[in-house]
């Protein structure tokens, strides 16, 4: 008997999605958190050829992108990253009085950045929570998933892990990975006190700066991209203003690069 279309829908569902995350229950790279520095790292990272998934909370990636400023969808860029959209295929547009910046449309660049992340081969799985690290020998080397439903309703459920040779923390201000490890694992970080500094208030250009220079590896296989890193080395806060969070998700890349030889 031929199964009616629905059972045949259902059925295509479970077994695609079933492959997807089994095939990525061990990955190159594990990156927390889908906001503009994560999935430009995530393209720069599967264009080089190296296994890369991103695990997103919510339903939709793109982090903070989406609303602009308050509600209003724009954004700025400076100069220095417009390449950066030029990959991904960002229109943007030069700012009237404002040399140097460009201004372009939040759901275009959140749409565009999670589309070019995808198209270069990197996965992401949504509404997907990590609740914990898996640390061995010393490193760290994965995350423990569960859904966030299940997080949230407070659903007494195992979760399962995912195995990296990387992980980068993507998560935005509050550095959650990274405060997972120095707080369960109890690891020294690569900061002045060996631990979390905490994220200034807003000093727009300086904020800028800091997001790039403070995108490093903090401990061995543990990288921070984005606001997170800003959190952890104790940066200035930027707002909507997103050439420093592109150019953090390429340094990133680059760095997890040269672990791969890549």
């Amino acid at each position: 008997m031929t199964n009616p279309i629905e059972n045949t829908i259902s059925d295509a569902i479970v077994r695609c999605f079933a492959e997807k995350l089994r095939t990525n229950l061990t990955v190159d790279v594990a990156i927390v958190g889908g906001g503009p520095s994560a999935l430009v790292a995530a393209k720069t990272l599967a264009d080089a050829g190296i296994r890369t998934a991103i695990f997103e909370r919510k339903l939709a990636p793109g982090g903070g992108t989406w609303g602009g400023g308050m509600l209003f969808n724009e954004v700025v860029v400076q100069d220095d990253a417009l390449y950066i959209l030029d990959e991904f295929g960002i229109n943007h547009k030069p700012i009237e009085n404002a040399p140097g910046y460009h201004s372009l449309d939040s759901v275009e660049m959140a749409s565009g950045l999670i589309f070019g992340a995808l198209k270069a081969g990197a996965k992401i799985f949504n509404s997907v929570s990590v609740e914990d690290i898996v640390f061995r020998d010393e490193k760290v080397g994965g995350l423990v998933i569960n859904w966030t439903p299940v997080e949230r309703l407070g659903m007494h459920v195992d979760p399962l892990t995912v195995l990296s040779s990387c992980v980068l923390d993507g998560t935005g201000h509050p550095s959650e990975i990274i405060r997972l490890a120095v707080e369960k694992a109890k690891i020294q970080l690569d900061t002045p006190t060996g631990s979390i500094l905490g994220e200034r208030p807003m000093w727009v250009d300086k904020g800028e700066a800091s997001t790039v220079e403070n995108t490093r590896e903090y401990f061995p296989g543990l990288f921070a991209c984005g606001m997170s890193a800003n959190n952890v080395m104790g940066g200035y806060r930027m707002g909507p203003i997103f050439g420093g969070m592109l150019m953090s998700g390429k340094k990133v890349a680059k760095l997890i690069q040269a672990k791969f030889g890549k």
